[in-house]
């Protein structure tokens, strides 16, 4: 059913055009969040989320002086997003809309290989259940008169749909994360670490029923599972907590910790703690930060080749550029529409640190890996 493309990376069709969760985009002459706050109204509250309405505004601003800065002088008058979630890319695409005052599209994709092909118009979004009906998508808009041309702005979701295709690769991009949790738990644990607890513990906590308390997210529930591994709190009463309503949120849970310092302390658990305490009152979205640095390590290993593999072993143990979207994206760059990356991957988890780069290592998107796509 899929077959290889050969080596390449986001960069090949993205440029330096990507912005990730902190809202600074990787080509350095475009502004970032913290230099667009004044002009947009924004204050000095905490970096928009992808499906607010505060993100579509900075994005549309981003793309704006991205054109201006490859073709001088062209107004942008649509838009089409490239995405692999119904509910929060195409909230992001209307909330782009909205703030642009553009016409668009939004392709909303993923493979179901175990039903029939299926394509669903619902109001401007393109519903597919196989990432190789985004040429037909292209179709589809010329024959509504939908120009894709230099005054197109095309908007690619980078998780799960550019990389780790929903459907067909996404499982490496989570296993990445999770095995990040791991490596971070262990080793702030140490000998303490107890790997079949912390993997009860994670598999419980990363349901839906509980992403009232962890909010969904990976942060949270990563100290989450430091916290349990230290023994501060035994994992079915922190379920009956929830549960009971007596512990609704992630915010009750740190608040408490903090409250239990000395134990933090024999712990040798107190500095890490004061990190994610201290972003967590300032609002960061992403507060563990060491989790977030480990999750860059093992995503970054699971780029590359895999030399003489079929097409299914790479998507087992490779994250795969969706070799649909890397074709869709070189189309319309040569009809001269403008072509840009968002991910809500945080910063930590997508770029390496000052050390990490001096040695060589480089950002997610200028990573090379197999694009993978139907054959």
């Amino acid at each position: 059913m899929y077959t290889t493309y050969g080596l390449t990376s986001l960069r090949e069709f993205l440029g330096d055009f990507v912005v990730y969760r902190n809202l600074v985009p990787a080509d350095p002459r475009l502004p970032t969040v913290g230099e667009l706050r004044e002009s947009l109204g924004l204050g000095d509250g905490a970096v928009p989320r992808k499906a607010e309405p505060a993100y579509g505004r900075v994005v549309t601003e981003m793309l704006r002086r991205a054109r201006a800065l490859d073709r001088p002088g062209t107004v942008i008058r649509r838009l089409v997003y490239i995405g692999d979630t119904r509910l929060n890319d195409g909230t992001a695409f209307r909330n782009l809309c909205a703030a642009g005052r553009w016409p668009g599209w939004a392709f909303i994709g993923r493979d179901e290989i175990d039903r029939p092909p299926q394509v669903q118009i619902e109001g401007a979004l393109y519903l597919a259940n196989r990432w190789s009906a985004l040429p037909g998508f292209l179709r589809f808009l010329e024959s509504q008169g939908f120009a894709l041309d230099h005054e197109t702005a095309v908007v690619i979701d980078v998780d799960k749909t550019a990389i780790g295709a929903r459907g067909r690769n996404d499982r490496v991009i989570d296993q990445a994360r999770v095995e990040g949790v791991q490596r971070t738990v262990a080793g702030l644990l140490g000998p303490g670490f107890d790997e079949a607890a912390f993997c009860a513990a994670y598999d419980e906590l990363n349901q839906l029923a509980y992403h009232a308390f962890t909010a969904d997210n990976q942060d949270y529930l990563a100290y989450t599972c430091l916290v349990l591994g230290a023994g501060l709190l035994a994992l079915d009463a922190l379920v009956r907590e929830v549960q009971a309503g007596s512990l609704h949120k992630f915010t009750d849970l740190i608040a408490r910790v903090e409250s239990r310092r000395a134990e933090l302390a024999r712990a040798g658990l107190a500095a890490v703690h004061d990190e994610v305490w201290r972003c967590v009152q300032a609002g960061d979205p992403t507060p563990f930060k060491a989790f977030r640095r480990q999750e860059y390590l093992s995503t970054a290993a699971r780029f590359g080749a895999l030399p003489g593999a079929l097409a299914e072993e790479v998507l087992a143990q490779r994250i795969a550029i969706t070799q649909e979207v890397r074709q869709a994206a070189a189309t319309l760059r040569e009809r001269g529409a403008l072509v840009f990356g968002v991910s809500d991957k945080p910063d930590e988890a997508s770029l390496p640190d000052e050390a990490q780069a001096r040695a060589g290592m480089r950002p997610l998107h200028h990573l090379e890996t197999v694009a993978v796509g139907e054959a």
